[in-house]
């Protein structure tokens, strides 16, 4: 059965918004885990417009379940990541306009530096996943390179508005999923998936895990915590 993965960024967010000591996703991580979730999920960015290194402490240190830090390779980040050594470190492009992480981590053009940073975290005992666009020739070199996993970006698919668009997107998501798996990478997928976009992964056991925050958090807002979580493994469970 695939496992869930919660982003508590938002939470960051809201907190940050109005400048205040709360709401704390430390908080957020832990009623998370108590719901069942299987790990939990920060992006620390450049800017720090949300999670802050000292969350990332934080959850490093009250959590029974995995960490899963989202980052660019840069210098600063690859030091941070080094020095409180979360489960896994994802991989990502990071731009300051984007409103969200807007695509997959162009393997391909930047392969030595990738290379390098997955070399670094993976001697010091870190996992390595890569964010990643569904397309089989970047899912190829990450697999060159030694990444552990790939978690395949489903934005295009979650955002499409008409079936055609639909379609070929899921279509790309489960061709890149099968070669994944068959490069021995683990396969995970995230951005976009809600509680009802999820249901269209039904039959797809090639992903093992699903990385959910904005969908999670939203209902929570509305239901708590425990709810939105429950109701997401529920539906996971059921795939």
């Amino acid at each position: 059965m695939a496992e869930l993965a919660v982003n508590v960024d938002h939470v960051a967010t809201l907190r940050q918004a109005r400048g205040a000591k709360y709401p704390e996703p430390v908080q957020a991580a832990l009623a998370a885990e108590t719901a069942g979730a299987d790990a939990i999920v920060v992006h620390l960015r450049e800017d720090r417009r949300h999670i802050q290194e000292r969350d990332v402490r934080l959850i490093s240190q009250t959590i029974k379940t995995r960490l899963i830090l989202e980052m660019a390779a840069t210098s600063e980040m690859m030091d941070i990541a080094l020095d409180i050594k979360p489960d896994t470190v994802t991989l990502v492009p990071e731009k300051r306009e984007e409103l969200t992480t807007e695509g997959g981590l162009d393997v391909i053009t930047h392969m030595q530096h990738i290379r390098q940073a997955v070399i670094t975290l993976k001697n010091a005992g870190i996992k390595v996943c890569i964010f990643i666009d569904p397309d089989l020739d970047q899912i190829k070199t990450a697999h060159k390179i030694n990444a552990d996993s790939i978690e395949i970006h489903t934005g295009a698919f979650c955002d499409a508005t008409t079936s055609y668009d639909r379609e070929r997107e899921y279509t790309r998501i489960v061709d890149a999923a099968k070669i994944g798996a068959r490069l021995n990478l683990g396969v995970h997928a995230g951005h976009g998936i809600c509680y009802h976009s999820i249901k269209a992964f039904k039959g797809l056991p090639e992903i093992t895990e699903y990385s959910i925050g904005h969908a999670i958090i939203s209902k929570a807002v509305m239901t708590g915590m425990d709810t939105a979580v429950r109701d997401m493994v529920q539906l996971i469970q059921n795939l």
